[in-house]
């Protein structure tokens, strides 16, 4: 679907379902889960209060889409039991599953093991 500017304006929703705006221009009072977040709020269990699209020249548009700040609730806070299962998770990740070191970054997915196990030092370049 080939979307204009013009086209992502409709305030009423009688095209898409929802209130639409073009890309950054988005009524004051809605805001985007990033942006929710930034401000230490989360959507809560509200519906999609509307949407921004942003056409693109050769794909479907980019579509974002926007909660109401007035209904939102704080962040949960983070207890200790999260904390810890948190810090486990990124212990995992940082683990390499051929020498077993804590690699000190997070372990590449397309490698699957640690820099260094990947590539021995025969392949190295001196």
């Amino acid at each position: 679907m080939r979307l204009t500017l013009a086209d992502c304006f409709d305030p009423a929703g009688e095209r898409f379902g929802l209130p639409t705006y073009p890309w950054k221009l988005a009524p004051d009072g809605l805001a985007t889960r990033r942006q929710l977040r930034a401000l230490d709020l989360r959507p809560g269990g509200q519906d999609i209060a509307a949407q921004l699209l942003r056409p693109r020249r050769r794909c479907e548009p980019l579509t974002a889409y926007l909660y109401r700040v007035d209904l939102a609730k704080p962040v949960r806070p983070m207890t200790l039991a999260k904390h810890a299962a948190l810090a486990k998770a990124n212990r995992a990740r940082r683990t390499c599953p051929e020498c077993g070191r804590d690699a000190g970054y997070v372990i590449p997915t397309s490698l699957g093991m640690c820099v260094p196990c990947a590539y021995p030092k025969s392949q190295i370049a001196a």
